[in-house]
């Protein structure tokens, strides 16, 4: 998690990656965005990504989803009835970013069953 004021961003150190406070300009109003974080993500790995949006909000989170969808990763939000504001995962939603919307109690079943799928279609344990 960002504290306030800052950008998290992922960036690549040598054969490693590590995480970067930034403060940047803010993206859509806000320092810290989940877009920054997602973007650097997917600069990194591309389609290789899982991405969860919760509760908040406005809308950031998705133009970074965007970015993992088209690529082909994985966004999952939380559903409307679950979410105290149902903004960002609800843009994600709207945008048709959104590869699945649940209930916050099946956000880590559905990261499970995700990352499972992924494992066997890969051939990784």
């Amino acid at each position: 998690m960002a504290p306030g004021d800052w950008h998290l961003k992922l960036a690549q150190q040598g054969v490693s990656v590590t995480c970067e406070l930034v403060q940047s300009e803010p993206v859509n109003y806000c320092r810290p965005s989940v877009d920054v974080l997602f973007q650097s993500a997917h600069e990194l790995y591309g389609g290789e990504l899982l991405s969860v949006v919760l509760t908040g909000m406005g809308a950031d989170g998705r133009a970074g989803a965007g970015l993992i969808a088209q690529a082909g990763g994985t966004v999952i939000v939380q559903d409307q009835a679950t979410s105290v504001v149902w903004g960002m995962p609800g843009a994600v939603a709207t945008a048709g970013f959104a590869h699945r919307i649940v209930p916050i109690d099946e956000i880590a079943p559905t990261i499970a069953r995700v990352v499972a799928a992924t494992q066997r279609a890969t051939g990784q344990k």
